[in-house]
């Protein structure tokens, strides 16, 4: 966790200077810390009002546990992650932290070695309505994050990291949406879950993008993606990846457990890559009376592709051999393409996905996303990656390593205090839009549209790849 933690050592407290300086005055803000009035987030939770901002310093919480009652709640770690290390504890036999109220956000914080005694603690437990987690980590728990029944509950999860939840049983898992609306994953690092799955979502709709997924060579777990009520779900841009001693002969599963859900009973899958490293195995399996909806995706390993009717199947790969694909390091988790790839240029761009969806954005390690490189002149690749023309390869896992000062910056001007001349640039927003910009010296560009808040300037060349997060006040 060394490189999360890094990443993330400044991001809590950019994000706070930015928040503080452009909230309305109305807004309660409850600082929890050594040094402030509240040494504890469960000291903060019995005061916490609707619409507070609960602030906490970064570092260790031991043992600290709590419920969260009011509404409109934004909690958030300050200058890094504070760490909630439960030590077996958990709020009312649920969870780390219990969320009652309503429109939680919830930053910057990680959860971890909850334990009940009916083995189902969680790092958060949802029983409210609407929660948004980001820039999270969640491990050494029970379950990771566990909503219940709300029919009318949205839940977004993005930026996350979930390592070796689950009791070990199959029914835990690194998180359980149960049946709510609508259910959004993106931009997240889940590995080695113990036994369980890595996502499972009984969400009437469910969004799965831009995430990595995988056992690597020591997980366990049991599928990737377990969507067990049918329902609008859509899975793209997404590298899933099956290790050896995975316990499930299926990477991908849709409506086994009946599709009980209101609406559409198609799975969307798009410029996904899915490895598997197991012996023979199921890459997707449908449940008799879904469909499947299947394009620009990679399956390569051992297995078959898919069991169940196929509403539409076009522009996918499938070989057995992994270093078929023309992969960058498949050794190392690293799908990204070289030039050589039979991937490269292979694709289609004549795909329909619910709500005029389209494939935009690509994952970055660890837990980032960037823009999907595109040129309208050019065939799109297959799979989660795209080849950058422009460039030589780009390892997506080696640190160029760069800086920005100052940070928060002003008047749209970005600084960097090394050169640039060999590298190209993307500059996105929060939301992952683009945010253009002009060279304005060797070392410095200049935002075009006026932008304030939080972005990321990503940095690419032949070796390697770095994003930083900016504050542009």
């Amino acid at each position: 966790m060394k490189t999360r933690n890094a990443n993330l050592i400044t991001g809590g407290l950019f994000l706070i200077v930015f928040f503080i300086l452009t909230q309305g005055v109305q807004a309660r803000k409850i600082m929890v810390g050594p040094s402030a009035k509240y040494k504890t987030p469960s000291e903060a939770s019995k005061v916490a009002k609707d619409g507070d901002s609960i602030l906490i310093q970064s570092g260790v919480y031991a043992r600290d546990v709590a419920y969260w009652k009011a509404n409109n709640l934004f909690i958030s770690g300050v200058g890094g992650l504070a760490h909630l290390k439960s030590g077996g504890r958990a709020a009312g036999r649920k969870a780390i932290w219990v969320i009652q109220g309503n429109n939680t956000t919830i930053e910057y914080i990680e959860f971890s070695e909850c334990k009940v005694g009916d083995h189902n603690g969680a790092g958060i437990r949802q029983e409210g309505a609407h929660l948004t987690v980001r820039h999270c980590y969640f491990h050494d728990n029970e379950e990771g994050i566990l909503a219940g029944d709300n029919a009318g509950s949205k839940i977004r999860i993005e930026y996350c990291e979930f390592a070796r939840n689950g009791y070990g049983k199959g029914y835990t898992h690194h998180i359980y949406i149960n049946h709510v609306d609508s259910c959004i994953v993106r931009y997240s690092y889940f590995h080695h879950a113990n036994i369980g799955h890595h996502i499972k979502s009984r969400a009437h709709n469910t969004l799965i993008a831009y995430n990595r997924v995988g056992d690597e060579k020591s997980g366990n777990s049991s599928r990737l993606i377990d969507i067990p009520n049918g329902g609008s779900a859509v899975v793209i841009g997404n590298y899933l990846q099956q290790g050896p001693r995975a316990e499930n002969s299926n990477l991908v599963e849709y409506g086994l457990e009946g599709l009980t859900n209101p609406g559409d009973r198609t799975l969307y899958m798009v410029h996904n890559t899915m490895v598997n490293e197991r012996h023979a195995s199921l890459f997707v399996q449908l449940q008799k009376g879904a469909d499947a909806y299947m394009v620009n995706n990679v399956f390569v390993g051992k297995g078959t592709m898919i069991s169940g009717k196929t509403l539409l199947s076009s522009h996918n790969y499938k070989d057995p051999t992994i270093g078929s694909a023309g992969f960058t390091d498949p050794a190392n988790y690293d799908y990204s393409l070289q030039k050589s790839s039979p991937l490269v240029d292979a694709g289609t761009r004549a795909y329909k996905l619910p709500g005029g969806i389209k494939v935009k954005q690509q994952y970055i390690h660890p837990a980032q996303g960037m823009t999907r490189p595109n040129n309208p002149l050019d065939s799109v690749d297959i799979g989660a990656f795209e080849y950058r023309k422009t460039t030589r390869l780009l390892s997506q896992f080696s640190n160029v390593h760069l800086q920005l000062s100052p940070n928060p910056c002003r008047n749209g001007l970005l600084h960097f205090l090394q050169d640039i001349d060999d590298f190209e640039l993307e500059v996105i927003d929060a939301k992952g839009r683009p945010i253009p910009f002009r060279r304005t010296g060797a070392n410095s560009i200049r935002l075009l549209n006026g932008f304030k808040g939080m972005g990321t300037v990503a940095f690419y060349h032949s070796k390697g790849t770095n994003s930083l997060r900016f504050i542009m006040l």
